[in-house]
């Protein structure tokens, strides 16, 4: 071995050593080396692809063609256009964030918490890596919400604002994967999108519950006025935990940024606690609504604003 190689692993040895000791008592995730995300990842068009069609399959021919008729009865048949496309959506994101949470939960975690890498062999297979399912699983993400934005008849301003900026930051995340050789933060900046994007699902369930349950019981106020108080509190507490969660990585992290994420993170940041506070504010206003017809004993008459779950 020349000199000229002797030093280079010289000097990468002691690079390690003193990266170790740099990042020892910091959380994993932090530590992840930047590199490729998934070789899925070029193929990102297409699986967002498949993933719209499958939204519509199962929009059409499962909720839409049979499942909701019989369930739900004249409940169902019973709802205008506007009411009956906003509660197909939300079984349909409802059941779409199920499965994301289950299918995420483990690659998630072995990454953030655990010792994983992205390129960890999945469930000990020898082709598909943690990686690779949670591409996959970003572009369901995605689809969901371009699938709620094309099918809504109505969303409210933020609601719109939350979707797109959503779409577009999942996105641009595998994007800067792809030439993750000279972005040096695309590994921890795919991951924390994943953090954002876990508690937003996460989040937003009850809400699509809480919808569903109120098209089932319009009549019933004091036990709408239980399920809209336990939807705000929890998308208030969610919203307030994704802080703290979010902010701590990014914090951690710093050193690893480039400039453009120490200041766009906390700003996106902002904007999407604002919306899942109108969120939060959407239920409280709707379980003083359910209140005041309870003491009243008024019908329940649907409001005339589209209350979204953002």
């Amino acid at each position: 071995m020349d000199a000229t190689n002797s030093t280079t692993l010289e000097h990468l040895h002691s690079g390690h050593d003193h990266n170790h000791d740099h990042f020892h008592g910091r959380p994993h995730v932090t530590e992840l080396v930047n590199q490729e995300v998934s070789q899925l990842a070029p193929y990102s068009g297409l699986i967002l692809t498949i993933s719209l069609i499958i939204y519509f399959l199962v929009r059409y021919y499962i909720f839409e063609g049979f499942l909701l008729r019989r369930f739900y009865g004249n409940i169902y048949l019973n709802l205008n256009d506007n009411q009956r496309r906003g509660f197909i959506n939300h079984h349909v994101a409802a059941t779409a964030k199920i499965i994301m949470l289950l299918s995420a939960a483990y690659p998630f975690f072995a990454v953030i918490a655990g010792s994983a890498t992205l390129h960890t062999p999945y469930a000990g297979s020898k082709v598909v890596t943690l990686g690779d399912v949670l591409l996959v699983l970003n572009q369901v993400f995605i689809a969901m919400y371009i699938f709620e934005l094309i099918f809504r008849e109505k969303l409210s301003y933020v609601a719109v604002l939350h979707h797109i900026g959503s779409v577009t930051i999942a996105a641009s995340a595998v994007a800067i994967s792809l030439n993750w050789e000279h972005q040096r933060d695309a590994t921890i900046e795919f991951i924390l999108c994943y953090v954002w994007g876990m508690f937003d699902v996460i989040a937003e369930f009850w809400p699509h519950v809480a919808i569903i349950l109120y098209r089932m019981r319009p009549n019933d106020h004091n036990y709408l006025r239980k399920v809209f108080f336990a939807a705000g509190v929890v998308t208030f507490v969610g919203t307030i935990t994704e802080t703290i969660a979010v902010m701590y990585l990014w914090g951690w992290a710093w050193d690893r940024w480039t400039l453009a994420f120490r200041v766009v993170t906390p700003i996106l940041h902002v904007v999407f606690s604002c919306a899942q506070l109108w969120g939060a504010y959407n239920f409280y206003k709707m379980w003083k609504k359910q209140i005041a017809l309870l003491r009243d004993q008024k019908p329940d008459v649907e409001q005339a604003v589209t209350v979204q779950t953002k």
